[in-house]
């Protein structure tokens, strides 16, 4: 060597060398003569060579091994960097000298922005909020919420009791899991609690202000939903509207007719009937085919479904973090509207055509023949229409086909519970079709529909709320802009409230007067209060008279290497919450069928 290291006792960096020294023989490579060196210098913070020091490190025999020189005394005979065996550090060091960028700056800006984010995400001193668990710095509980939140918080709420409160990075969260804390959100503190906190893929600036389900409670949004109670959703809407209904399902029957012996993926065939049956109640007619079975000849619903996706993420990192939320780093709002412009481009044509139709001299209210018209009649514009549109297809599908679908898995589970619904309905029902009217003669199957909603509900923490101010519930200080979730799943299987509540038992409803009307609290599917979801009466309507038919019509089984018991009745969380395993049966039509 041409010199030797210098060493001094107050110098950081004589252990290293001294280690390496004592650890290996340093050599240059066999064509580099020491004496010819380059030995030039290049001036900076520190004087390095002008070209790097590069060297063998031969391992001495006698070396002990010192864990910290692993790497080198794995490669005995690779050429090294004798100031880079580190090789993070010598990745980055390389990507600011090729980009001409100053480390000591780049070490400046880096600190900077480590301290803002800390700065911004680290949560201010609340007193007073409910209990929870421990939280990490700046991410506070995110590690522990998972893909199952209504699982998760079920679990904490079992630790730390009915109300409970995390921390999601910056947002504070806030969770009731009793009919107690429940009636106080959304009743007693209704008020102060009904404001919304919008999900990353409907932050869409120029829809909000035309939505029912994500705008403040102002005059706009009462009149939306008003006119959606009314030519939509009233006991007169309803009755005008069972004529479709009928159609669709038949057409249902009639395309599981053509399948005998064949397994159907329910989830699929229910979601095409209620979306016929509402695009031909908003527009007068269908937009799927049931023979279409991935819908994919048009896009639609794909379309759709990737919509209810973005809708269902739980780590929205911008969310977490609203710094970062305008960034759209993970590409929620950006891909959502993608979805919405490919979505809405189905039916723009027949929104103009209808418009021109009901600007003409020759047009009277008498002619209206779908809501679309009724709509227009009202002056609404094309983005009022779009997102009203798109929110009852997406709110008014997958809610209900996921109730259905749950609804159907547990009575093929449970023989004796659907010997049960075919005695009633064989005893109560003598017409063709079972008709609307009749469906107040089904009690058992009603109370079906509402075991199954109890233990699988189909939105299972609601949609979220926000608080507007600060305000108590439960002796506890909810902040302004708290983020509140309801917990239908860990009320639905909760012992203090359930005799039993694991079991799948109907008949807890045949006496009881439990109701999901939003003034029993222990059941919640459809919300309580100013938020609570407009469209119950249809979406209750339809369940029960897609179960009532197609009991009646079919033998509903499950194919032969199935067990009942097997079943794999894990759920999936998002807007509805969903089977994990898709429901696949058998619809075998009974010899008494009278239906053709």
């Amino acid at each position: 060597m041409r010199k030797k290291f210098e060493m001094r006792s107050d110098d950081g960096k004589s252990w290293g060398k001294a280690s390496l020294i004592r650890e290996f023989d340093l050599a240059l490579p066999e064509d580099v003569d020491p004496l010819k060196l380059d030995m030039n210098d290049k001036f900076g913070i520190a004087l390095k060579m002008e070209t790097p020091l590069k060297l063998l490190f031969k391992r001495k025999p006698e070396s002990r091994c010192p864990s910290k020189f692993n790497i080198i005394n794995k490669q005995n005979t690779t050429l090294y960097r004798i100031s880079s065996y580190d090789s993070s550090l010598m990745d980055i060091t390389s990507f600011l000298r090729d980009n001409n960028l100053s480390i000591p700056l780049f070490v400046l800006s880096t600190t900077i922005f480590l301290l803002l984010v800390v700065k911004l995400t680290k949560p201010s001193s609340l007193k007073n909020l409910p209990p929870g668990p421990p939280t990490l710095p700046i991410i506070g509980n995110l590690h522990q919420v998972g893909d199952r939140p209504h699982v998760s918080t079920a679990k904490f709420a079992k630790e730390y009791g009915p109300l409970i409160s995390l921390r999601l990075g910056k947002q504070v969260l806030v969770v009731a899991s009793s009919p107690e804390a429940a009636m106080e959100i959304l009743k007693t503190q209704d008020r102060f609690l009904s404001s919304r906190v919008v999900p990353t893929a409907f932050q869409q600036t120029s829809l909000i202000p035309h939505s029912v389900i994500w705008s403040e409670c102002n005059q706009t949004w009462k009149s939306l939903r008003t006119l959606c109670r009314t030519e939509m959703f009233s006991s007169k809407a309803l009755e005008s509207q069972s004529r479709l209904r009928d159609e669709r399902l038949g057409r249902l029957k009639d395309f599981l007719h053509t399948k005998q012996g064949q397994v159907i993926n329910v989830e699929d065939v229910v979601f095409t009937t209620l979306f016929n049956t509402l695009s031909s109640i908003i527009f007068a007619r269908d937009f799927l085919d049931l023979k279409d079975e991935h819908g994919t000849r048009d896009g639609l619903k794909e379309s759709l479904r990737k919509i209810i996706e973005y809708g269902g993420i739980t780590k929205d990192f911008g969310s977490f973090f609203p710094m970062f939320e305008r960034f759209d780093l993970q590409g929620i709002r950006k891909g959502t509207m993608r979805q919405y412009k490919k979505t809405f481009a189905h039916w723009e044509d027949i929104i103009e055509e209808r418009r021109a139709r009901i600007n003409s001299s020759t047009w009277s209210s008498e002619q209206a023949q779908s809501f679309l018209d009724r709509m227009l009649e009202n002056g609404f514009s094309n983005d009022q229409i779009n997102q009203l549109v798109t929110e009852l297809f997406v709110a008014g599908t997958n809610t209900t086909t996921a109730s259905v679908v749950w609804a159907m898995t547990e009575l093929v589970r449970h023989k004796e519970v659907m010997s049960k619904i075919v005695e009633e309905i064989g005893r109560e029902i003598k017409s063709d079709t079972i008709t609307d009217s009749e469906l107040s003669k089904l009690p058992y199957l009603q109370a079906c529909i509402k075991e199954a909603m109890r233990l699988h509900p189909p939105v299972p923490l609601l949609l979220p709320h926000m608080a507007a101010e600060t305000c108590e519930v439960m002796n506890y200080t909810i902040p302004k802009n708290s983020k509140i979730f309801v917990n239908l799943w860990a009320m639905g299987r909760d012992p203090k409230v359930w005799d039993d509540p694991l079991s799948f038992k109907p008949e807890r409803f045949i006496l009881s007067k439990v109701d999901f009307k939003g003034q029993d609290f222990e059941l919640l599917p459809f919300g309580s209060g100013r938020r609570m979801c407009p469209g119950m009466p249809s979406g209750v309507k339809s369940v029960q008279l897609i179960l009532a038919s197609l009991i009646r019509e079919f033998d509903l089984a499950l194919p032969e290497d199935v067990d009942p018991l097997k079943l794999d009745m894990s759920d999936k969380f998002g807007i509805a919450l969903k089977m994990e395993t898709p429901l696949k049966l058998l619809f075998k039509r009974k010899p008494e069928s009278r239906c053709v």
